[in-house]
């Protein structure tokens, strides 16, 4: 099992497939999601990271936090949330995770704060259709009707709908496809709509009624990590490059030390014949 991210809700836009049709989509945006800390089996009796996203003033953080945040030299994150994980999919404290984490075409489930709506009656919340609207009705057109019963048992249940506040209450969506990820921006494209309002803070998740596709990252997709790897690759490519003509050079010229060998045999060779000619002389 993977860990999550945090995001950040940017609104609403649409994408046209290659097809022409057009898809309405969400855009989520990371800010700079990294790891804060860990929790283990047989420290904490679970495993789970601690993810931490959008930077802090420095000013409106508790000394708790400062040290908490030291510790895993990270900045101080605006956002806290924790994920379970395997053991096998922990993360080293301080790194950063990308938008790559999730694939194109994977299925997520998006938790956020849905928009708060205040006072709400009973047919805007629970979608009552209320009293009649001709004669008879004074005045009670969109009230709640009867809530109580009779003597026994006297009381209104409780959970009974009724008006009250509206929103602003934990959402989870499931089963969101994504669309695209934009690494360098760290944008996240969903279809569909997500809970919450623009500016706030969702948890991405692998969706639980679906599987997790095969090329999806292991543990996590780290940021950097890619660009890393090419450049390695790259330095490895100049790498043997560079030794290539070196191995040509040295199979084409000989030695400098058969060279030598070869000029003294020459030189012995010249001696032996003067001295022949001057014993037949």
């Amino acid at each position: 099992m993977r860990t999550g991210l945090i995001a950040q809700k940017l609104g609403m836009t649409r994408v046209f497939t290659d097809a022409g049709r057009h898809v309405p989509v969400t855009v989520l945006q990371l800010d700079g999601c990294h790891v804060v800390d860990v929790r283990t089996e047989d420290k904490d009796g679970y495993a789970a990271v601690q993810l931490g996203a959008g930077e802090a003033r420095v000013k409106n953080v508790n000394k708790a936090r400062r040290g908490h945040f030291a510790k895993a030299k990270v900045t101080p994150r605006l956002k806290l949330a924790e994920f379970r994980v395997s053991a096998d999919a922990l993360l080293d404290v301080g790194a950063e995770l990308s938008a790559n984490h999730f694939v194109s075409g994977q299925f997520v489930d998006v938790t956020g704060t849905s928009i708060g709506k205040g006072f709400a009656g009973a047919m805007k919340r629970h979608g009552f259709s209320g009293l009649g609207a001709s004669h008879g009705v004074s005045v009670s057109h969109r009230a709640l009707g009867s809530t109580g019963n009779s003597q026994d048992p006297g009381k209104v249940f409780k959970g009974k709908k009724m008006a009250g506040q509206m929103g602003d209450r934990q959402v989870t969506t499931q089963n969101l496809e994504v669309v695209s990820t934009d690494e360098d921006r760290g944008l996240i494209l969903i279809r569909g709509a997500v809970p919450g309002a623009k500016g706030s803070w969702v948890l991405i998740r692998d969706a639980v009624k679906s599987t997790v596709p095969e090329d999806a990252p292991f543990p996590a997709a780290l940021r950097g990590a890619a660009a890393a790897a090419e450049d390695a690759a790259e330095d490895a490519a100049e790498a043997a490059a560079d030794e290539a003509p070196a191995e040509q050079v040295a199979d084409e010229a000989p030695p400098a030390a058969e060279e030598a060998e070869v000029e003294a045999s020459q030189v012995e060779e010249a001696g032996a014949d003067e001295a022949e000619d001057k014993k037949d002389g």
